[in-house]
Formats: C-alpha cells, sequence, structure tokens
C-alpha cells in the first residue's frame, strides 16, 4: 500500500481497478483548509492522462509493472512475434498493443515488453535506431534554406524528413521517440 502523502514520479498504484503511473505531483498546503496532493496521472494500460488531487491519508495498492527485453522476430498479420532471451520462447502480440513509433523496429530488435498481471499493454522500441534510406529524392546545391529537408523512406517502411545530403543506401541514427533524424550512422 503507498499513501497519496508518498506519491514521487514514476511511481505506480491501482485505483477503481485500472493501474496508473504518477506524471507530476505537488503537496498543496493551503493558508486554511486541508493539505492535499494535486497530481497528474497516466492510465498505464490505456494511454489516458488526468488530473486528480487526492488527501494525503488515502492509500492504494501499489502496483509492479514488469518491463522485460525481448528480441522483436517477425510478423504474422496482427499478431507480432517476441522471443524471450532466457526461454526461448515465442509471445504473440497483438498490433493494436504496439505503439506508433514501432514502425522504427525491424528484426531481431530489442525491445522493452511492459505487462502488469501477465497481461502485455504495451511494446517500447530502443530510443535509438539505426536504419538504412531505401528510397529518398537526390538534394541538389543551392536549393537550400536553412534546415531544408526532403521525405526519405527507411528498410522498415518508415517514412520521415532527412537533411538534403542524405542519399539512398546510407546508414541513419533516428530517435524513436520523437521520429527525427538524429545523424548519419
Amino acid at each position: 500500500m503507498i499513501s497519496a502523502g508518498d506519491f514521487r514520479n514514476g511511481v505506480t498504484f491501482e485505483m477503481d481497478g485500472n493501474v496508473y503511473q504518477i506524471i507530476e505531483f505537488q503537496h498543496v498546503k493551503p493558508g486554511k483548509g486541508a493539505a492535499f496532493v494535486r497530481t497528474k496521472i497516466r492510465n498505464v494500460i490505456a494511454g489516458s492522462v488526468v488530473e486528480k488531487t487526492f488527501n494525503p491519508t488515502d492509500k492504494f495498492p501499489t502496483a509492479y509493472v514488469e518491463r522485460k527485453e525481448m528480441e522483436y522476430s517477425y510478423n504474422d498479420g496482427d499478431l507480432y512475434y517476441f522471443m524471450d532471451p532466457e526461454t526461448y520462447e515465442l509471445v504473440p502480440i497483438s498490433k493494436d498493443v504496439l505503439s506508433d513509433n514501432f514502425k522504427f523496429v525491424k528484426e531481431n530488435m530489442v525491445c522493452k515488453i511492459a505487462s502488469y498481471k501477465g497481461k502485455v499493454f504495451g511494446v517500447e522500441p530502443p530510443n535509438f535506431v539505426e536504419l538504412q534510406v531505401t528510397k529518398t529524392d537526390p538534394g541538389f546545391k543551392g536549393d537550400t534554406a536553412t534546415n531544408a529537408t526532403k521525405p526519405a523512406t527507411l528498410e522498415t517502411g518508415a517514412e520521415i524528413r532527412v537533411p538534403l545530403f542524405i542519399d539512398e543506401g546510407e546508414m541513419i541514427r533516428i530517435d524513436t521517440r520523437t521520429g527525427e533524424y538524429m545523424e548519419r550512422a
């Protein structure tokens, strides 16, 4: 059990049958009246964020979210298979659990699988990946303003904006959290 007075960023707890994670918290002691805890919490499974105030004496059961590294193997229709490196067991995960930034993941990449009580609710790809540019238009010298970019298709099929000097066949590093080009690899 954790009391609302002990809330810290990143703490996970159960409330009303759902699992929440603290994004922000603030202990407020007004001049008149009782103290309270103002929080911004995320529903870990649904992904929605809400602001809520708690009495500091409110108690909630602590929720243990398990994060395990697994290797992405292949997909078969709407199922994506991940291999547990310890048991070599393949775990199927539905396409609707995957986040938008999964488009930067190729086979044999290691991802973090987040689960609660055995139910998988999230797949976190690595923060930075190196991928090959498979299709892009050539950039011409002199047609630049500052920070000019062009569209490029990557080996996973994802499309991003890259600087004009990037050509087809080059390896580039991408930040999967923002989906932006970082540098040449």
